[in-house]
């Protein structure tokens, strides 16, 4: 295909103007400036006279890069793979999600016994303005009736709805401020549990985004009559989960306020008195969640004396810890990551230094062999037939996906022992020829870190332009994966890499430990050794390495552009947390004091100024080119730390902005989590171009 004609990049750059004021506050006795107050507020004239023409600026210059047209061309391809879901199973019909070639959202499918597919939700067809997306969904235990949830233009303040899984005819909703709920149904399907926040109106302003319940609500019914299960009395911060056993008996609840890794559990016998009883309290300090199993046990999964998690098993009438027996113990080199329960057989999802395994073990706890799996990936998911399908009784469904593989279902059987493919995603395209790898490294404190290295040859024969990126933070993790943007930049000719960091999962609870609050400077660490590790092998050189990531990764690579300058070339920083003194102030931001700390203690605040981004650019430093890319409907990070930030770079970098742009694209009507392939493609086209300018690619 013959490339448009592209016009160059201005030849000059004049950043919009931004008033630095001379705002200092003292905090325990530090002196703490704050130039770019006033961009904190969206709606100040200021601040929207800055944003209109930064958008012009941002435009002008992404517009004129070129391969833009190529590149969008080969991404949409890269993503007609689709993906499909594994299959949840009530009563002998499948319920799963699709994404087809052609498709924006997945959809929701039906499938009967007789193999006979039909669609039961598709939110493009609700909303063809792509804003609406899919939240979450549950089919009731007789696979009568669908709750689902939607949120619209990325606020992800789901609304819930209730459908007839045989007539489509819409039963209730929405029903608001279901926001991460999770749904557990009654027998009969006229009943359910559900989380649900307060009237906000009612609430203090800045707790409006909290005070969740657990509701047990009567399909069609007024919500104001719901029944106030749990979370009277508890820190406003809470978020629940919980399960229903499938006879109906048991309903499990696990709570635990904001991101804090330290939960509470209590059961309920239904059947009995209903009331909930804890199983153990967040002082115990340990991860946990639970289960009733259809043997009529509770199976425990817990990092309580296991940083690297175990399995225990409890009677639900006796199921507080000193009755807890050891079916699964933790290993020294894996995480277990999660187990089902599959015809009297537990299968044990374990990552080894990010790499998925399934085991399977008695329900004594002994190993009887390892699932086969396809290859170095990623499982994403694990289903079962439930008691009332009478077929695949000895069947496990996995969704897996790696580095060339977009997300398929695959089939275990029990009494073969074999694993085949169930359905591939349905796009059929042509993949780049790939090489992946796992390096370990040396960090600055002699810690061994593992990146994962994705290229068109085992050994570069000369530098490439490479993109580095990581998370590093709230203990997650990330494995092989398929991703149109990593394949479509190593097509390009670039090496592409992600770094296992400190702070997240990976090598278990320790592993997090290790990159939160006053060590979170062995995250950045982590990441500065990767590079170097990189250049020094002769992957790439700082004038070819380019960083790029998102949210608490948006935090590790400005904090990775304000440490090492020098060490980069360019930089995408998305959705990010910025300004650490002061992240804590707005939507979420209080519930990640736990991860960071908190700038109202002495010694925390000082942990925070020693890395926030914000506070250590530095006049008359050279610093590399930059793209925020931030999203106005954010309802976890607040774009005005990326304002503020942008607005600090262009003021004291002494680049040529002509070659090292500090730029900041904004997008409306979209969050910081789910959006269409459409927008998607969007936002991967300015990011790859602008990184592939600043380091030499051609696109």
């Amino acid at each position: 295909m013959t490339e448009a004609p592209s016009t160059s990049p201005p030849a000059t750059i004049t950043y919009p103007l931004a008033e630095r004021l001379n705002l200092i506050e003292h905090l325990h006795g530090r002196a703490v400036a704050d130039p770019y107050r006033w961009l904190e507020d969206a709606n100040d004239q200021r601040t929207e006279t800055w944003s209109g023409e930064q958008d012009v600026l941002t435009r002008s210059w992404l517009d004129a890069m070129p391969g833009r047209e190529r590149l969008g061309t080969r991404l949409r391809e890269l993503m007609r793979t689709g993906s499909v879901s594994t299959p949840t199973w009530r009563a002998g019909r499948a319920f799963f999600t699709r994404r087809g070639p052609e498709q924006d959202h997945p959809v929701v499918y039906l499938r009967e016994q007789d193999g006979t597919e039909r669609v039961l939700l598709d939110v493009s067809e609700l909303d063809p303005s792509g804003r609406t997306t899919l939240d979450g969904w549950s089919p009731s235990l007789e696979g009568t009736r669908l709750a689902y949830q939607v949120s619209v233009g990325g606020n992800e303040h789901s609304l819930l709805h209730v459908v007839d899984v045989d007539s489509g005819e819409l039963i209730e909703g929405p029903i608001d401020r279901c926001r991460y709920s999770p749904i557990g149904w009654l027998p009969g399907g006229e009943e359910f549990f559900y989380v649900r926040q307060l009237d906000p109106a009612g609430l203090p302003e800045d707790e409006q985004l909290f005070h969740r319940r657990v509701w047990r609500h009567r399909v069609g019914a007024d919500p104001v009559t719901d029944v106030n299960v749990h979370g009277d009395g508890l820190d406003h911060t809470y978020y629940y989960g919980l399960s229903v056993s499938q006879d109906g008996r048991w309903l499990v609840v696990n709570g635990a306020p904001g991101t804090v890794r330290r939960d509470s559990v209590w059961i309920a016998d239904l059947h009995g008195t209903g009331e909930l009883k804890p199983v153990i309290d967040a002082e115990a300090g340990a991860q946990c969640s639970a289960f009733v199993a259809r043997d009529g046990m509770l199976y425990v999964h817990t990092s309580l004396n296991a940083s690297r998690f175990r399995i225990c098993v409890a009677d639900p009438e006796r199921p507080t810890p000193e009755h807890w027996v050891e079916l699964v113990g933790e290993e020294p080199d894996s995480v277990l990551d999660g187990l089902r329960w599959l015809n009297g057989t537990l299968v044990v999802l374990r990552t080894r230094h990010a790499v998925s395994e399934l085991h399977l073990h008695a329900t004594d706890g002994e190993h009887l062999g390892q699932i086969p799996l396809p290859g170095t990936g990623s499982v994403h998911g694990m289903s079962v037939v439930d008691a009332a399908t009478p077929h695949d009784r000895d069947a496990l469904w996995v969704g897996w996906t790696d580095f060339v593989t977009p997300l398929s279902v695959y089939r275990f059987s029990l009494s073969s022992g074999e694993t085949t493919l169930a359905e591939a995603a349905p796009g059929r395209i042509e993949l780049p020829a790939v090489t992946t790898q796992q390096i370990s490294y040396a960090s600055l404190d002699g810690t061994t870190v593992r990146m994962f290295v994705v290229s068109g040859e085992q050994r570069p024969d000369l530098p490439r332009p490479t993109l580095l990126t990581g998370y590093g933070g709230f203990a997650i993790g990330r494995g092989p994966g398929y991703s149109a943007t990593t394949l479509a930049w190593v097509e390009a000719g670039g090496v592409w890499v992600h770094v296992s960091l400190r702070g997240g999962d990976e090598e278990g609870e320790e592993w997090h430990h290790a990159g939160m609050r006053e060590r979170k400077q062995n995250v950045f660490d982590d990441f500065h050794a990767a590079a170097e590790r990189l250049v020094r092998d002769g992957w790439t050189t700082p004038q070819q390495l380019a960083i790029m990531g998102g949210s608490n990764g948006g935090l590790l690579v400005g904090a990775a552009l304000t440490q090492r300058p020098e060490l980069y070339a360019a930089v995408v920083c998305s959705a990010p947390l910025l300004d650490m003194v002061r992240y804590e102030k707005f939507l979420l931001g209080r519930l990640w004091a736990e991860e960071y700390g908190s700038a109202s203690v002495s010694d925390e605040l000082g942990w925070l100024l020693s890395y926030s981004p914000y506070h250590r650019v530095r006049p008359d430093v050279e610093y590399p080119s930059v793209l925020f890319t931030v999203f106005e409907s954010d309802s976890r990070v607040d774009p005005n730390h990326a304002r503020k930030m942008c607005a600090a770079l262009q003021h004291a970098s002494t680049s040529d902005p002509t070659k090292h742009p500090v730029l900041i694209r904004r997008e409306t009507e979209v969050g910081h989590a789910g959006r269409s392939v459409s927008r998607t493609v969007a936002l991967a086209v300015d990011q790859l171009t602008f990184l592939a300018n600043a380091t030499g690619m051609e696109l």
